[in-house]
Order: C-alpha cells, then structure tokens, then sequence
C-alpha cells in the first residue's frame, strides 16, 4: 500500500512589476489628477471651470481628485496628472505602461464600465462619476488651502 504525502500548497499566481516607458506623441488628455497637497489648487481650478459651464465628473476623497472631461475643460494647477485612455485604462499622458495596459486593468479587477486608473504608485477603479452641476460642491475641498 502506498501513502500520498501531504498536498503542497497552491502555487501562487506570478508577479509582474510595473514599468513605464516615454510615450510620444502623448495621449489627448481626458482627466486630471490630484494627490495630497495638489487637491486644493485643483478642487478650486475645477469650481472655477464648473462657473464658466464647463460639463466634468468628479471623484474625489480626503487625498484624491479626479476630474474628467474634454480636454478643453480640464482645470490645471501645480503638481496634478494629466491622464489619457489607453485602451480602457487611464494613464499618464506622456507614459506607457508596461506590461500592456488592457492587462493591468484585468489585473486591478476592473469590472466592464468601470473607472480605471494607473499612474506611478497609485490605482484606481470606481463607477464613472456623474457630471457635476453645481461649483459650489467642491468648496470643501479647497478650504484646506484657504482658497
């Protein structure tokens, strides 16, 4: 009579480290984001296009602002990221993802008509935010700067 030895474990799937490369041309931008200390500059850039009639989403936390909209839309300030769709994800502009973008975005669980984004040291993946109407809904965002 033989006796099986125990079952090794499951083989844990394989890791890929994250790379970027330099894209050129860059993509057309579709979003902007904020981290940190960039949130306020960019919660009151985006309130005054929001007063000018520009149409954009907004998602936002305590440490994070996402805006989307057409690339004419889109509020700038110091030390935000300009983002652009590669394939269903969105990127930096002027950086490339490697391996290939259509694979992170599996890899980050992204449902279909989710919200994907990747940039160096950060993801995300949320429901489309709806477009926002009234400006003033970003005030508080932008109190922690004394604007």
């Amino acid at each position: 009579m033989t006796t099986a030895g125990p079952t090794p474990p499951p083989t844990p799937p394989p890791t890929v480290a994250l790379g970027w490369e330099r894209r050129e041309p860059p993509l057309t931008a579709a979003a902007v984001l904020a981290i940190g200390a960039a949130v306020p500059a960019l919660a009151a850039a985006t309130r005054d296009r929001l007063t000018g009639g520009a149409r954009l989403g907004v998602l936002a936390d305590d440490t994070t602002l996402l805006v989307l909209g057409a690339e004419p839309d889109l509020p700038w300030a110091d030390g935000v990221h300009f983002l652009g769709h590669d394939e269903e994800l969105l990127v930096p502009t002027t950086a490339r993802p490697r391996p290939a973008a259509a694979l992170w975005r599996a890899a980050l669980g992204a449902r279909p008509g989710d919200l994907c984004l990747l940039v160096p040291g950060h993801a995300l993946v949320a429901a489309p935010p709806p477009a926002v109407t009234d400006p003033e809904a970003l005030t508080p965002l932008t109190r922690r700067s004394g604007r």
